[in-house]
């Protein structure tokens, strides 16, 4: 593992757009464009008055679309960079209990292996725990090895696995 440096959450912001969409960017390279959270099409600094408003909109619960809870997004930041986004679902509806959990997360692909999705989950059940969600429910896919590792080493218990799609879902509590 390369060595990390601390990683802060911040609510989305103008002030760090160039950032973030350098790491979207980033994302779209590889083909996933939703991993930065608010799903809105970024091209341009422009953009960014839409994507803000509909993070402030999830934040708040209003404007949702069918299916979606309240949440809050942050990203997740090293100095001046973006190197990953965390979602904080607010709740939990059928589908989130399966898949999705109250947590999600992703690191920016050049910035995997340096202890930055250990120090964002970290971060993020401390904002949870403000919500007053005193169990947590974090999944990831059984393949994906680093997530497993993060869970587990921000006290995740293995409540069970499940088969979503195809794929085999582990689905953890984490006690706050």
């Amino acid at each position: 593992m390369k060595k990390s440096g601390k990683v802060r959450l911040v609510l989305p912001s103008i002030k760090y757009a160039r950032a973030y969409l350098k790491a979207y960017k980033e994302f779209a390279k590889i083909g996933e464009i939703t991993a930065l959270g608010v799903h809105v099409q970024l091209n341009k600094l422009d953009d960014f008055k839409i994507y803000l408003k509909r993070s402030r909109d999830n934040r708040k619960g209003i404007n949702l679309p069918k299916g979606r809870v309240p949440s809050t997004t942050y990203w997740a930041m090293v100095g001046n960079r973006v190197v990953g986004r965390v979602d904080i679902r607010h709740k939990l509806n059928k589908g989130l209990r399966v898949i999705g959990g109250h947590i999600g997360y992703t690191v920016v692909p050049t910035e995997r292996q340096k202890g930055y999705g250990t120090q964002m989950l970290a971060l993020a059940l401390k904002h949870t725990k403000k919500l007053g969600i005193k169990n947590v429910l974090v999944t990831c896919d059984d393949a994906n090895t680093a997530s497993k590792k993060i869970i587990e080493s921000n006290g995740g218990k293995l409540i069970n696995k499940v088969k979503h799609d195809d794929i085999l879902r582990l689905r953890y509590n984490i006690k706050l």
